[in-house]
């Protein structure tokens, strides 16, 4: 550890992103390097409507909820890099390929509200690892009420039908684009987006996200 990260450390105490204990420098402690609710390769990938593939290498439980909690409404962005690593694992795993990285975007309020779109960082971070260019292609037209508190699937569908609309046409013609999100439950948010790059001309549209639900 360079001199510079051990005077960081000193003063602000790493702590793991999942448990949110003192680790004494590493991101993830050893207990939940160990214990952690990977999907493997049987639960991380599914299919939506408009989406081939979706993959999701975290269950959304236990203290991967907590920490997913902390990212999205606690001001923990940094969090972005280690999520990051657990999807391009999933991602070589399944061999997936993609011309383009985009993500699910927040409404123009909710990004003044948290000051950070968390889809994004996740998505900056998956670019910069692999190298794939990310861009913005759809853009959140109406701040509708949150998917968590909006009940079934149906119910969740209704509420994202016609909220996002896609940009840039001619960077999606003929392109196969992989989503990025923070967590997927029915993948009705999915599914929309993935809908509108379609309906602009999108050849395939994937998924990735942090964690899913079990089913």
């Amino acid at each position: 550890m360079k001199l510079i990260d051990r005077v960081l450390e000193l003063f602000y105490p790493t702590k793991c992103t999942f448990c949110h204990k003192l680790t004494g420098g590493d991101k993830v402690c050893k207990s939940c390097a160990e214990k952690l609710p990977l999907t493997m390769a049987g639960g991380q990938a599914q299919k939506f409507p408009f989406i081939s593939q979706c993959l999701s290498p975290l269950y959304y439980e236990g203290d991967v909820r907590k920490s997913l909690h902390r990212y999205k409404f606690g001001g923990l962005s940094h969090y972005c890099a280690v999520y990051a690593q657990f999807m391009v694992k999933s991602i070589d795993e399944n061999r997936i390929s993609c011309d383009i990285i985009t993500w699910v975007p927040l409404s123009r309020k909710r990004l003044r509200q948290r000051g950070y779109d968390q889809a994004k960082l996740l998505a900056d971070q998956l670019s910069e690892i692999t190298g794939i260019e990310c861009r913005r292609l759809l853009k959140k037209t109406r701040n509708n009420p949150a998917q968590s508190g909006t009940g079934g699937a149906e119910k969740r569908r209704a509420n994202v039908s016609g909220v996002y609309t896609a940009l840039s046409p001619e960077k999606i013609t003929g392109k196969s684009i992989l989503i990025v999100d923070d967590i997927v439950t029915t993948g009705a948010t999915l599914s929309e987006c993935g809908r509108m790059l379609l309906s602009a001309g999108a050849k395939e549209v994937k998924a990735v996200t942090v964690a899913r639900k079990r089913n």
